[in-house]
């Protein structure tokens, strides 16, 4: 394999091109035309006010910081609350009515949209709010280029390669000087979507290595578990040696792998995803007004990065309480406004969705009502 990136690469991963982004998430939107953003909030004040609770991935909870920022901004007499308390946790939350809406890193299965009736007056839907790599990251010194193929980074995470200099790491990097120190590798220890992302992705690659069953509960003991995005990133930066996965906006400073795509390495950066997700498909089957995204694990496309997530806001169409689905609305529509995703890309990191899918899922936003 080749690489095809370096480390000005690397450095872009903040700033790369997100119109490129836009440009692949227009292929999975229809234009369609446009709701008002905010909740109908404009210069003179918004008449909304109350209290909505959400909860779930925390790979959204810098993005949620900035998004709930700006939708306060104008309309000061909401309060919206979102606990970061990972996608599997967020949507139990949402499903059994203790929250209004949920972030989740993986989309509702046919089990949960049936269960979705239960506290849903018309069912559950899933909108994209944005889409990001996870990246594979690393604490080793002296190791700034590190490539690794898909079985490779399967044997790390199943711990039957152990250390930094094995044979499998060496052929990856042929060039590298590899020490001879211990792997410790770092995993979600919450019900994540990023897991079941990630897994999804080492299942379908590297299915020989990798035997498990795609989850979003981390199913192989003994390595190091944290809690949340913030957790993993956390232990990663502590520990010498170290390896995880986690959501690429908020990797700070720590190692970049390149992973093996094809016959070549690269790098988790917004155009690579873009380029991923291209090739992705829709989820056939679904409710009206439901956008879920089939991601292609396996595509050898050139400089595509299938290590990715989308990440959805997740509502029922109708709720119990007119007012509550009035707020969800308002607030999922500045979520996936023009301003809110530039202030979530900003701030966070997180990449923008396309104008032509926005108008898709503010067309889905607008299915929201209460009874």
């Amino acid at each position: 394999m080749r690489s095809t990136t370096s480390r000005a690469a690397r450095a872009a991963l903040a700033t790369t091109s997100a119109a490129a982004l836009a440009l692949t998430l227009a292929a999975c939107g229809a234009a369609n035309e446009q709701q008002p953003d905010g909740g109908g909030s404009d210069e003179g004040g918004s008449s909304l006010s109350g209290t909505v609770d959400g909860a779930g991935a925390s790979s959204q909870q810098a993005a949620s910081t900035a998004w709930i920022a700006g939708f306060n901004a104008q309309n000061p007499d909401v309060t919206v609350d979102y606990e970061p308390s990972g996608s599997g946790a967020g949507r139990e939350q949402f499903l059994a009515g203790a929250v209004s809406f949920a972030g989740s890193d993986a989309y509702l299965d046919e089990e949960e949209l049936t269960a979705s009736a239960e506290v849903c007056t018309d069912g559950a839907i899933d909108v994209p709010v944005y889409v990001s790599p996870i990246a594979v990251v690393y604490n080793l010194e002296g190791v700034e280029d590190l490539q690794l193929s898909p079985a490779t980074i399967a044997g790390i995470f199943n711990q039957t390669i152990t250390s930094w200099d094995a044979p499998e790491i060496a052929a990856d990097n042929p060039d590298a000087t590899l020490p001879a120190q211990a792997i410790t590798p770092v995993n979600r220890s919450d019900d994540s979507g990023t897991t079941e992302n990630f897994t999804e992705f080492l299942s379908a690659t590297a299915p020989d290595v990798w035997t498990e069953e795609p989850d979003g509960v981390w199913p192989i003991a003994g390595g190091e578990a944290a809690q949340g995005t913030s957790g993993v990133i956390s232990a990663v930066e502590a520990g010498a040696g170290s390896i995880g996965y986690a959501d690429a906006s908020q990797a700070g400073d720590l190692g970049l792998v390149a992973v093996g795509v094809g016959e070549e390495f690269v790098l988790p950066t917004e155009e690579a995803a873009a380029t991923a997700l291209d090739v992705s498909t829709r989820v056939e089957g679904r409710p009206e007004g439901d956008i879920a995204i089939d991601i292609d694990r396996t595509t050898t496309e050139a400089g595509a990065y299938p290590v990715i997530l989308v990440s959805y806001g997740i509502a029922c169409k109708g709720y119990e309480d007119a007012a509550t689905g009035e707020l969800v609305a308002a607030y999922l529509s500045y979520v996936v406004s023009e301003e809110g995703q530039a202030t979530a890309e900003e701030r966070a990191g997180a990449a923008p969705i396309s104008d032509d899918l926005r108008a898709e899922v503010e067309d889905s936003i607008a299915l929201i009502t209460g009874s």
